[in-house]
């Protein structure tokens, strides 16, 4: 199992500026930002989950395109938070009137808000506890509702502001709440994809 890589920058200050064109010159690495200013390089998934991944963006599309309530973004989208960390969800939402209060010239870089809905994914690489850490740190900056689906332990994890988060046994049908009306992902539709990876 190849870990992410963490680059500690004790010493160098990036400016927003100058992360954001590592990442430019960088396209095929995924990079994140930690508040304290460490660059985490993503290792790329492997097909199961790339698989699972575009499967649950599919389905928050395809909601997002009936009720057209906001904006669907994939991994490759990195938001600024306001804690000063840059992370990409596996997928994320925003609601249309937040989004639309941006200007163009923040929509085209790193735009500087939290979504309002994020899906984390736990692939064979990662280790659960820093994705719980990051769960914690979106909901610090206002993310409304998360999920960290976990098929290594057959678990989701529900993240809600205010609320202890919530563990459901795979599969499940997960609720988008007050959050996302009337959207819903049934993890049972694909029992196949989230057996226990090696």
């Amino acid at each position: 199992m190849i870990s992410p890589l963490t680059l500690n920058l004790d010493s160098v200050h990036l400016s927003d500026e100058q992360f954001y064109q590592i990442c430019q010159s960088n396209r095929e690495l995924r990079i994140e930002r930690t508040p304290q200013g460490e660059l985490i390089i993503m290792t790329p998934v492997g097909g199961e989950s790339g698989n699972r991944e575009a499967d649950m963006i599919a389905d928050l599309v395809f909601w997002n395109r009936q009720t057209r309530l906001g904006y669907t973004f994939s991994s490759s989208t990195t938001f600024k938070l306001p804690n000063g960390a840059d992370r990409s969800p596996d997928s994320a939402w925003v609601r249309r009137d937040r989004w639309e209060a941006l200007t163009p010239e923040q929509r085209r870089k790193f735009p500087p808000i939290a979504p309002d809905f994020i899906i984390e994914l736990r692939s064979a690489t990662d280790r659960i506890e820093p994705l719980r850490s990051k769960m914690r740190e979106y909901l610090d900056a206002g993310v409304q509702l998360g999920w960290l689906i976990n098929p290594q332990q057959q678990q989701v994890e529900i993240y809600r502001v205010g609320a202890e988060v919530e563990v459901r046994d795979l599969p499940t049908e997960l609720s988008g709440e007050d959050c996302l009306p009337g959207f819903s992902l049934n993890l049972s539709l694909y029992p196949v994809e989230f057996e226990l990876e090696n």
